[in-house]
C-alpha cells in the first residue's frame, strides 16, 4: 500500500483539467511520501493518452482500452477500478468530483470498504493520535472540506481502511507540469479480465451534449453577487459592470437560492472555485462555502454595506456602501475613464 493513484476523467480523448489538476497534487503527496503516483485511464482508442498524463509526474499510467469503457457507464468503469485496486493497493485514491467522479467514487469505496470524503478544498498529509486506541498513525492523508454548511473547516482523517479515498472540483488545486519531458511506463489493462457478462447491462444509444454558455473559470475578470444585492432585478447591475469591464457575473450560493441567478454562476465549495486576476465581490457577506471558492484571486474588491463583514478580511481594497448605489458609479466612472 505505497502508491498514489488518480483516476483520470477522459472525453474524447482528452484528460479532463480537473484530473490534470489532482495529478499535479497527486506529485506534491507523493513527493512528501516518497511514493510513486499512478494514474489510471479507462475509455476507447487511447493511443497515446499517456502523453497528456506524464508532463503532470505521473510514473506510471495504467491504460484500460476498450469499447466497453467509451462513454462512461458505472458498471465496467467500477469492474475495472476495483480489480485493479484490489491488485495494486494504493494508499490513497484521487478523482474529481465531477458527474463521473460522483457516481464512480462512492461505488469503489463501498466495494473496497474504504470510506471516501467529497468535495475536498485541501490534501495535505499529516499524522494523526488517537488516545483512545493508544495508537498513533503517521503520514495520513488529510481531506480537509468545510462543513455543517460552510460553518466549520473540518478535517477528515482514515487510519485503517485502504485506499484513502478522495473526491476534488474542478479549480480548487492548480495545475502545473511538472517537468515537459517527464516520462513513466505504460502498463495496458486486460479489461476482459475485470469485466463480466452483467456489468454490460447498460448500453448507451445516443449522447447529447450541450456545452456551458457560461465561462467563469476561465474569466479574468468576475463581478460576483450575493443574497445583499436584493433581487434578480438588481443582479442586472452586475451584468452590466461585467459588460463595461470584460468580466463574466458570478453568484453566492445564498443568492442562486434566491433565485437571482442560475446554479452555473454559482461560485464556492458547492460551485465553481475560480482565480481571476479581479474578483469584485458585491453585497456577499464572505461566508467559508463562498471564500474556499475564491480567495485565491489576484485582487478582491469587496462591496459591502457590513464594515465588519468576513468577506473583508480577505479583500485587498473594501467599499464600505450600498452595492446598488456603489455599482453605477464604477461604471460611470470606468466609462469616463476608459478610452
Amino acid at each position: 500500500m505505497n502508491n498514489i493513484f488518480v483516476i483520470c476523467e477522459i472525453d474524447e480523448g482528452k484528460v479532463a483539467d480537473v484530473s490534470l489538476e489532482l495529478l499535479t497534487k497527486g506529485r506534491s503527496l507523493a513527493n512528501k511520501l516518497n511514493c510513486k503516483l499512478e494514474a489510471v485511464a479507462l475509455g476507447h482508442n487511447l493511443k497515446g493518452i499517456e502523453t497528456q498524463i506524464f508532463p503532470y509526474g505521473a510514473d506510471v499510467v495504467y491504460v484500460g482500452n476498450s469499447a466497453h469503457l467509451e462513454p462512461y457507464t458505472t458498471l465496467p468503469h467500477a469492474a475495472v477500478i476495483n480489480g485493479l485496486f484490489t491488485e495494486q493497493k494504493p494508499q490513497i485514491a484521487l478523482l474529481g468530483a465531477t458527474t463521473m467522479g460522483r457516481d464512480l467514487g462512492p461505488r469503489i469505496s463501498s466495494a473496497l470498504v474504504s470510506g471516501l470524503t467529497a468535495d475536498c478544498t485541501a490534501l495535505e498529509i499529516g499524522d494523526h493520535e488517537d488516545k483512545k486506541a493508544g495508537k498513533t498513525y503517521t503520514n495520513l492523508l488529510y481531506q480537509i472540506r468545510p462543513a455543517f454548511g460552510g460553518n466549520i473547516v473540518a478535517t477528515i482523517v482514515n487510519p485503517d481502511c485502504r485506499p484513502q479515498m478522495a473526491t476534488v472540483r474542478e479549480g480548487v488545486m492548480k495545475k502545473e507540469i511538472f517537468s515537459a519531458t517527464h516520462k513513466g511506463e505504460v502498463i495496458n489493462i486486460d479489461v476482459n479480465k475485470y469485466i463480466k457478462p452483467e456489468d454490460l447491462v447498460v448500453k448507451i444509444i445516443e449522447r447529447h451534449i450541450e456545452k456551458s454558455r457560461v465561462n467563469i473559470k476561465n474569466s479574468p475578470i468576475i463581478v460576483s453577487g450575493g443574497y445583499g444585492m436584493g433581487s434578480k432585478e438588481n443582479f442586472q447591475l452586475l451584468y452590466d459592470l461585467a459588460e463595461v469591464i470584460g468580466g463574466e457575473v458570478g453568484a453566492s450560493r445564498a443568492a442562486v437560492d434566491a433565485g437571482f441567478a442560475p446554479h452555473e454562476r454559482q461560485v464556492g465549495q458547492t460551485g465553481v472555485t475560480v482565480r481571476p486576476k479581479l474578483y469584485i465581490a458585491c453585497g456577499i457577506s464572505g461566508q467559508i462555502q463562498h471564500t474556499a471558492g475564491m480567495e485565491e484571486s489576484a485582487m478582491i474588491i469587496a462591496i459591502n454595506n457590513d464594515p465588519s463583514a468576513p468577506i473583508n478580511a480577505i479583500a485587498d481594497y473594501v467599499i464600505t456602501g450600498d452595492a446598488l448605489s456603489v455599482i453605477p458609479k464604477m461604471i460611470k466612472y470606468y466609462r469616463k475613464n476608459s478610452k
